[in-house]
């Protein structure tokens, strides 16, 4: 068998995603043969190494190559990247998903487009003062969050419309985590709960960041968003 087929063998074991560490680990225990060989290998070496650091080294460079390009899915969303086996149907269907994930923001852009075409200028005003909003809470208090769609855009079964009383914010990983799914829209109290909670938040940490909260500000921020929501 060769060192390539080894290295999925072992990949093979796994269910979920794993750290190229850990397949290395779980390489070591399959194959301790393929171990001493690394360990005597890197022994002869001027750098500080071993036999493990070696195989994971070797198996993140067949990666980067394209070596297993049709039998690896990865996930390097976070560090270090993580990797997963999978068969040559579910490769398939991974690419196609990619590829559909590639040009969703092209069909969000064209439904938005096409929306803004038919508004009313009070309602294009809404939506510019939600962008507005977004923009100072990033300057004043460094937070990043996303302007949402509370009945999705893309959602599989009812398309949400762009409009500004389907807006609100969400934190960026929350708006990832719902992607195109459809939640009920908050309600201004709810809204305003969500803001000051996540500021209650940022401002345990604003010193590191040298972020001054104002209070006055964010009255301000919400006192113009219960304007236009």
């Amino acid at each position: 068998m060769k060192i390539k087929d080894k290295y999925l063998e072992a990949l093979k074991t796994f269910t979920d995603f794993v750290t190229i560490s850990e397949w290395a680990i779980k390489f070591s225990e399959l194959y301790p043969d393929e171990l001493q060989k690394a360990n005597e290998q890197a022994s002869h070496q001027k750098n500080d190494t071993t036999g493990l650091r070696e195989i994971a080294a070797r198996m993140s460079s067949n990666l980067s190559s394209g070596s297993f390009s049709k039998n690896i899915q990865i996930d390097d969303r976070e560090r270090p990247k993580k990797v997963k086996y999978v068969t040559e149907n579910e490769f398939q269907e991974h690419t196609k998903n990619e590829i559909n994930e590639d040009i969703e923001p092209l069909k969000r852009q064209e439904i938005i487009n096409s929306a803004k075409d038919e508004m009313k200028i009070l309602e294009l005003y809404r939506i510019s003062e939600f962008e507005n909003i977004q923009k100072t809470f990033k300057l004043f208090f460094g937070i990043d969050f996303e302007i949402d769609h509370a009945e999705a855009l893309l959602n599989d079964t009812k398309q949400g419309q762009h409009h500004p009383n389907n807006l609100q914010f969400l934190l960026k990983y929350h708006n990832g985590k719902k992607n195109k799914k459809s939640w009920k829209r908050f309600s201004f109290n709810e809204q305003i709960e969500y803001i000051k909670k996540t500021i209650s938040l940022q401002s345990l940490v604003a010193d590191k960041f040298n972020i001054e909260i104002d209070i006055k500000i964010l009255e301000a921020l919400l006192a113009r968003l219960k304007e236009v929501y």
